[in-house]
């Protein structure tokens, strides 16, 4: 599995669309999926990921905020919990459930908190508040073995600016599924995001 430091955000998404809008994001190169717990049956939709194509990507949630949510997607199969917030205690329960976790941060004080609680990545949200700018001024002082994702403001026509400045992977939303997309529509975005992401990485 390539790893690509791509987050697919399907906030939205209902699980009639689980199946087909899976597997054309696995087809382009996006190997790593999250369903925000503010979607039509989230849970439900996660669970069906997993069950298909579980060898094949990193599934998980989004806008966790507690722990019982963290139970709750454990439940599913998933390995992945992404929240727009740090939560010590919801870093703790994902980290306890051997699962991934990326908290959101924007100052150094809640990177370095959260880096100290165990995150695997740290999500900075919104980044279009602080810029890449911003972001480099903090890079110069965070460990470089935590990846820092860009989320809100980051797309395909910005990844170099934000991999200059200290970016090492993107959660893309809007920018790439909005409930009642067609399946056609998510793929071309989806190779045109993986398409611009490999030659900003080269």
């Amino acid at each position: 599995m390539q790893q690509r430091q791509l987050i697919a955000i399907l906030r939205g998404i209902h699980p009639s669309e689980a199946i087909d809008i899976t597997q054309v994001l696995i087809d382009s190169g996006i190997n790593k999926i999250e369903v925000p717990l503010n979607s039509p049956e989230p849970l439900k939709s996660i669970e069906t990921m997993v069950k298909h194509f579980g060898d094949q990507a990193i599934f998980g949630a989004g806008t966790v905020l507690n722990s019982d949510q963290v139970d709750a997607v454990a439940n599913t199969g998933a390995s992945m919990i992404v929240s727009p917030n740090f939560n010590a205690s919801v870093v703790a329960r994902t980290k306890a459930l051997n699962m991934l976790s990326y908290p959101g941060v924007l100052t150094p004080s809640e990177c370095f908190n959260a880096i100290d609680a165990g995150a695997d990545g740290l999500k900075i949200f919104p980044a279009s508040t602080i810029g890449p700018s911003g972001v480099a001024a903090m890079a110069v002082v965070l460990p470089k073995t935590t990846p820092l994702f860009a989320v809100g403001g980051a797309s395909a026509s910005n990844f170099a600016q934000w991999l200059q400045a200290g970016i090492q992977g993107f959660g893309i939303g809007s920018a790439l599924y909005k409930p009642g997309d067609s399946v056609e529509k998510v793929q071309r975005i989806a190779k045109e995001i993986v398409a611009a992401y490999d030659k900003a990485t080269m």
